[in-house]
């Protein structure tokens, strides 16, 4: 199997750099995203050019994981949920070891919707990714979306489950979660946060 090498060119200055690179050696921009914090502040226009930069990339090199997370993130703040989980899934294949994977793509499922909304089948799905994400690395932000869905879906739907929200919050805040994980997590959900959490 001959795996080709793609070479990127940094959407800030124009300057060279490879996949590899999560930062433009000149301007500091993001080259490979990395993180969905990457992003969050991105301006439309400049995160279209990134998801167009990694388009053409996975043109070359569909397996490449970096750029399947790098467009996932894209679309996920673009709020085109059905590609980025395609795209999170597909870099989930060749790199089980990032939890960020796992638990963007749980919120993909979601669709911009509360979890109240969610039919059953994603939010099992929901679930064995948020499982994953848990078992890789065991961040508070992961116990506390997992007590939002035990909250928002099984709570409000009076549905037994085991866990329970409470327990999950508990959890969360006893593995670092911060104020800025929750608002953070809110403003990527793009749903209000219950007040019970």
């Amino acid at each position: 199997m001959v795996i080709q090498t793609v070479d990127l060119s940094c959407r800030g200055c124009g300057g060279p750099a490879d996949i590899g690179t999560t930062k433009c050696k000149f301007c500091k921009q993001p080259v490979v995203i990395s993180t969905f914090n990457s992003v969050k502040d991105m301006p439309m226009p400049m995160l279209n050019q990134y998801a167009a930069t990694y388009r053409e990339a996975l043109q070359i090199e569909p397996n490449a994981n970096d750029l399947n997370f790098s467009v996932a993130a894209c679309y996920l703040k673009l709020k085109l949920y059905d590609k980025s989980l395609s795209a999170f899934e597909k870099a989930m294949e060749d790199n089980f070891d990032n939890s960020e994977t796992f638990f963007y793509a749980a919120i993909c499922l979601l669709k911009g919707k509360k979890a109240f909304l969610a039919q059953r089948s994603d939010i099992n799905k929901i679930e064995e990714y948020i499982n994953a994400a848990l078992a890789i690395e065991p961040k508070g932000i992961y116990h506390y979306f997992w007590a939002y869905i035990k909250y928002d879906y099984f709570e409000r739907k009076s549905l037994n489950t085991s866990p329970n929200y409470r327990q999950k919050l508990a959890d969360a805040k006893t593995s670092g979660l911060s104020p800025t994980d929750v608002q953070q997590l809110f403003g990527i959900l793009g749903v209000s946060r219950p007040e019970v959490l």
